[in-house]
Order: C-alpha cells, then structure tokens, then sequence
C-alpha cells in the first residue's frame, strides 16, 4: 500500500490557525458508515448521536509549555529546545534549534539564568539528551518560560494557551494536544451526562512524531514513534459494562483509539495498563473496542488519515475530505471535527 494513496488536495488558506470564539461552534461532518451518508452539522449536536448506555473515551493528557526559547552560553546566539519525552532525574529527550550548533557540551541558558540545559548526548534518530540545572519548582518554571509547541502549519500566535487544552486536560505530559477533544465544553459534557452517555477518561501522551511526515514509499515500511499511556482499571471497567450490554464505545480521537486498542490487544474484556504503545492502524486493521471515532481532519499521507481509512475505507474517507474542502470545512489542530459511526 503506497503512502501516496492518502494524499489529497488542501488550499492553504483552509487550514485553521485560530481557534473558534465558542470551542463547540466548529462544524461537525457526520460519516454513517452503513448508509454510506454525509451529513453536515455543528459540533454541539453531537448530542443527538451518542445514545444512552454509549461510552464516550476522552484523553485527559495536558500539553507542556515544552517550547523553551533561549541563548547559547558562550556565543549569545539564539537556541531553541523542545522537550520530548522526560527520562528522568532532570534529563529529556529533545529537538533543538540549530541542531549543528547544539552539539554534546553545549549550554543554553533560558529566563537571564533561572533555567539551563547542558547537551548530553545525541540519539540514534538525532535528537538531543539535555541535562537541565535550576532552583525551584520544575512545573513552575516552565509555566513562566516555556510557549505552547504549536505545530508548523500554525503561524500565528496563540492569544489563549489554554485554547491548546482540552477542558479536562488533567495529566501534564503531552508536547501536542489531542485536538478531537477541544471542541468540547463543560456544558456539551454535562448535557452528555444527563443523557447517561457513560464517560471514560483515560491518558496517552502525544509526541510530536504525530506531526512528522511520513518518508517512506509504502505504508508497511513506516515506524511509528512511542508514546507513553495509560489505562486505569476504572475506566476499563466502565468501558466493558458498556460494550457486554451492547452500549458503544466511541474514541474521541486518534490518541483514545490507539490506547484503546492497545490495550485490547492484550485480551477482552479489557484491564488495567499502561506503558508504551508504538501501535500503527492502516487499512486491514481489525478494531476490537471501537465503534464510533470522533475526530479532526488530518494532514495528506500521515498516519493519521490511515487510521481514520482503516475505521472506514480509504475511498470513502478520501471522498470526505474531498467534499470537506468543496464545502470550506476547516482543517487540521483548530478545525472542525468529524464523527464516524
């Protein structure tokens, strides 16, 4: 299968780089798999879809400041690093900028001193291992100097970083958001719940391999990056008293599908776990949790338009997009959302 099945045609000027006054105004593109029907809506009715006894599964992942701006020690020049993955004891696994000036030995000094980070090592993929030094409080720290890490297709600034969280963001760790869950509110969840939509929370946090490209020719050929999750035994509890009386089980986004079935792949009914997941769905992937997918319009030719074609068919998930930007849909982080069912 050629990675080159999954590209489509986008006008630039359709990519959201703002988001929406109101989180649920965004337009909601309704996919009914057995009719083979699009229907166009607003995110807030969403509502009329989920029926009682369904399970709707949100990742509660924060995003981290983890876009740290500073100068280099000894030239003044300016570096930039972005923190990946926490390997403990003060140590992270990062991206820098100008990677051929932050080699082993560099120190980047961030805040006039309050924050420095010392290049350690350099991995096999070419990122950096930076040791940070400082006084006080780490989450603190990088709350008042590190900026949201905004992917590349975004250009202007975020006037409201919380914008970039979902509202039940609760476990600090991601370096993107996972973007299907920003159109909900408190409100549209409320109104879930009195509606006796059953509500599993659970954590996968994102890397920013979500948003690197695909190099290779053929899907087969591509690794996909790990990301750490986890799944706590009340939420798979409440995820299989849904499914054994024959509720369904609906992923907000890719990030929820993927630990959802990762999970599943160590046995139904589903327990309690959490660790790596380095899971890629492309068409020919067999689900075993999910039954709807919530989720946003995806770049061409990533891994995440292949899991959307896996849950659907790539035909008609491709006519989706198609019609999407017939109708001015907006794409990508701040865009509107699609339900599949």
């Amino acid at each position: 299968m050629n990675v080159s099945d999954f590209y489509y045609e986008l006008p630039e000027e359709l990519i959201a780089q703002d988001p929406l006054d109101r989180r649920s105004d965004s337009r909601l593109m309704v996919l009914d798999r057995k009719a083979n029907t699009i229907t166009h809506r607003h995110f807030r009715d969403i509502t009329e879809y989920l029926k009682p006894g369904d399970c709707l599964v949100i990742n509660d992942t924060k995003v981290i400041p983890a876009r740290l701006l500073g100068v280099k020690k000894d030239t003044g020049a300016a570096a930039e690093i972005l923190l990946l993955k926490n390997k403990g004891n003060n140590l992270w696994e990062t991206l820098v900028r100008p990677g051929r000036k932050l080699r082993p030995g560099a120190v980047v000094v961030f805040g006039d001193g309050l924050l420095t980070g010392t290049i350690e090592d350099i991995t096999e993929g070419g990122n950096r291992l930076v040791r940070f030094s400082y006084e006080g409080i780490w989450e603190e720290l990088l709350d008042r100097l590190g900026e949201m890490p905004l992917p590349p297709y975004i250009t202007h600034k975020l006037q409201d970083r919380n914008r970039y969280q979902t509202v039940y963001a609760t476990h600090a760790g991601s370096a993107a958001a996972p973007t299907a869950g920003l159109h909900f509110t408190e409100e549209l969840l409320k109104e879930l719940e009195d509606k006796d939509i059953n509500i599993a929370r659970l954590t996968l946090h994102v890397g920013l391999g979500t948003f690197r490209p695909v190099k290779v020719k053929t899907v087969e050929e591509h690794e996909m990056h790990s990301e750490y999750y986890e799944l706590s035994e009340e939420a798979a509890e409440m995820i299989n008293r849904t499914r054994e009386a024959g509720g369904r089980v609906i992923a907000v986004g890719t990030t929820s599908t993927r630990t959802l079935e990762t999970a599943a792949a160590g046995g139904l009914p589903l327990k309690a776990c959490s660790g790596w997941t380095d899971i890629f769905i492309y068409p020919g992937y067999s689900f075993r949790v999910v039954d709807g997918l919530i989720t946003n319009f995806h770049l061409p030719e990533s891994t995440l338009i292949m899991l959307v074609s896996a849950f659907y068919d790539r035909e008609h998930v491709l006519a989706a997009y198609k019609t999407a930007v017939e109708e001015r849909y907006r794409f990508f982080s701040f865009g509107d959302a699609m339900l599949l069912l």
